[in-house]
């Protein structure tokens, strides 16, 4: 016997006719990527998607169909969102970071029909528009009065696409229809294509709006700073529609002066990488300023320093949800939300458990597994391999014939992990990543985590550079805090506590600016190249 519920497929346009029926007038303030603080509203979104999926539908587009779109944080953006695969197209999400080649190879794998673009990245696509094959033309996100001159073929404007329509219907169809499109980034090997479905995007957003995860509501106002095409945006820019939160675009503005402004009209709930907020801290210090309505910042991408979780909750009062996922993973995977077991503990306990990643939700399952494929024990020390499954978890990537996953469904996320009794999970490397000295690991995200606490740094990166006897030993990269020159024992002074002697790196190297991915994560292939240009080789052998 089966149930006998209704048919109601979980896509994504249910959420914005969710957000536009019950929550129609909710604030939605944006810095517009032509300057000025626009105003709107979900209702507004709701009704401009709507002209924008029926544009769409007269210049072609069909049921399946990939629509680029390469554009900052606003609302033009949000109704993209939802317009796109509103009118049956899949979205995929152009990072404007990426190197031309990158930009090509995606654009092409993916094959892209058409692509939205705003106006003042459209240089980024100029040079090699030649060399898109599959794609029919652009649409700038901006109105007739900034379309710029551009050498790109078939150029429309986004705003008389939509002024000239009245109105019109989504595209209905199964829930597993393809909904949106983010590749990795590619940093070994090229970029691959993970393909989101309409029901994954829908179940994915629900378990974020979790209270144990990021637990939004009609009641917040979210600042998504985590650009919409950063793996799935991290899923905010559904997870709010789904809420009925109120909503802040930043714009393409990411000085730390542009964000406080924009975190100062009454945002509640901001998510952004840790390379965000440390010019932030920065900038509050050094003006004297408040965040008087931020209750909780999401922080994710790469490991957060305790620094930043100890300075946003004891100087500013603002709770740190530590979190880590992956693009294959939709991507939300941990929340480090305080279970009763954590709220036991004195406060540096609870704070030792907010440097880790956070424990699953439910529809994320976790495992670690050592090198033979057995699973390890939840004991906090026993270090393997993490995998995980579930409906929000890629299967198989864009074009490639065979599954990326083992017999049981299980995805190698290339992480090295811990995880404790209460299922909370330690972040210890990426495999890839991870110094490997004497036949021992040595964690470069606790070694930078430890190093960026020191006052006078900035920022750190650690790395194993290749040694005749011990296979690798670790090197300390380090940015000072502007006027600041740190000396390097008393760097070394700050890891003493935290590592055993032969852990410890073996040199402090002073830069000017650590190399990082188009996503704002430390490159340690970057520094790593770096340090091969500069034939650098370690103090015991100069």
């Amino acid at each position: 016997m089966q149930g006998m519920m209704q048919d109601w497929p979980m896509r994504v346009s249910r959420i914005i006719d969710h957000a536009a029926r019950y929550h129609a007038n909710r604030p939605i303030i944006s810095r517009s990527v032509e300057g000025p603080i626009t105003r709107s509203t979900w209702g507004e979104v709701h009704a401009r998607a709507l002209r924008l999926a029926a544009a769409l539908g007269r210049l072609g587009v069909r049921r399946g169909d990939m629509i680029g779109c390469m554009a900052w944080n606003t609302t033009r953006h949000l109704e993209v969102w939802y317009g796109v695969p509103g009118a049956g197209g899949v979205l995929h999400s152009l990072n404007p970071r990426l190197s031309a080649d990158q930009l090509i190879y995606i654009i092409n794998h993916a094959e892209d029909q058409w692509v939205l673009i705003d106006h003042d990245i459209v240089g980024a696509l100029e040079p090699i528009a030649d060399q898109l094959t599959t794609v029919k033309g652009y649409i700038v996100m901006t109105d007739r009065a900034h379309m710029p001159e551009t050498s790109l073929p078939n150029v429309l404007c986004y705003e008389d696409l939509v002024d000239a329509e009245t109105g019109g219907d989504w595209v209905d169809g199964p829930e597993d229809d393809a909904c949106g499109i983010c590749f990795t980034s590619g940093t070994t090997g090229n970029p691959k294509g993970v393909v989101y479905s309409h029901r994954s995007n829908v179940i994915h957003s629900m378990v974020m709006l979790q209270r144990d995860m990021l637990g939004l509501s009609s009641c917040d106002t979210v600042m998504p700073v985590v650009p919409l095409f950063h793996a799935n945006g991290w899923s905010t820019g559904f997870g709010m529609a789904m809420a009925g939160s109120a909503c802040v675009m930043p714009g393409r503005m990411m000085d730390p002066a542009s964000i406080f402004e924009m975190l100062d009209m009454g945002v509640t709930v901001s998510a952004a990488v840790p390379t965000v907020w440390l010019p932030l801290l920065n900038h509050l210090r050094a003006n004297a300023l408040a965040l008087p309505h931020l209750d909780r910042v999401v922080i994710g991408g790469s490991a957060c320093p305790r620094a930043v979780i100890e300075a946003f909750q004891n100087d500013y009062g603002v709770k740190v949800l530590h979190a880590w996922g992956m693009t294959e993973m939709s991507p939300l995977g941990t929340i480090c939300t305080p279970k009763p077991e954590v709220l036991a503990l004195p406060a540096e306990g609870q704070l030792d458990t907010q440097e880790k990643v956070g424990h699953s939700p439910f529809s994320v399952e976790l495992q670690i597994r050592d090198d033979d494929d057995n699973v390890l024990p939840w004991d906090g020390v026993s270090q393997g391999r993490l995998v995980v499954r579930g409906p929000g978890v890629v299967k198989r990537y864009l074009k490639q014939p065979e599954d990326c996953v083992d017999e049981d469904q299980f995805f190698d996320t290339g992480d090295a992990a811990t995880m404790d009794p209460n299922g909370y999970v330690r972040i210890t490397d990426r495999f890839k990543d991870v110094i490997k000295s004497g036949g021992e690991w040595i964690s470069s995200i606790d070694m930078e985590n430890a190093a960026v606490a020191h006052p006078e740094v900035f920022e750190a990166a650690a790395v194993g550079v290749p040694h005749p006897k011990w296979d690798e030993r670790p090197v300390l990269l380090v940015v000072a805090q502007p006027g600041m020159s740190p000396e390097p024992e008393s760097i070394i002074d700050r890891l003493r506590p935290l590592f055993a002697k032969w852990q410890l790196p073996d040199d402090v190297i002073f830069v000017d600016e650590i190399p990082h991915t188009a996503t704002g994560k430390i490159s340690k292939l970057g520094i790593r190249q770096m340090l091969d240009a500069q034939s650098y080789v370690l103090p015991e052998f100069r």
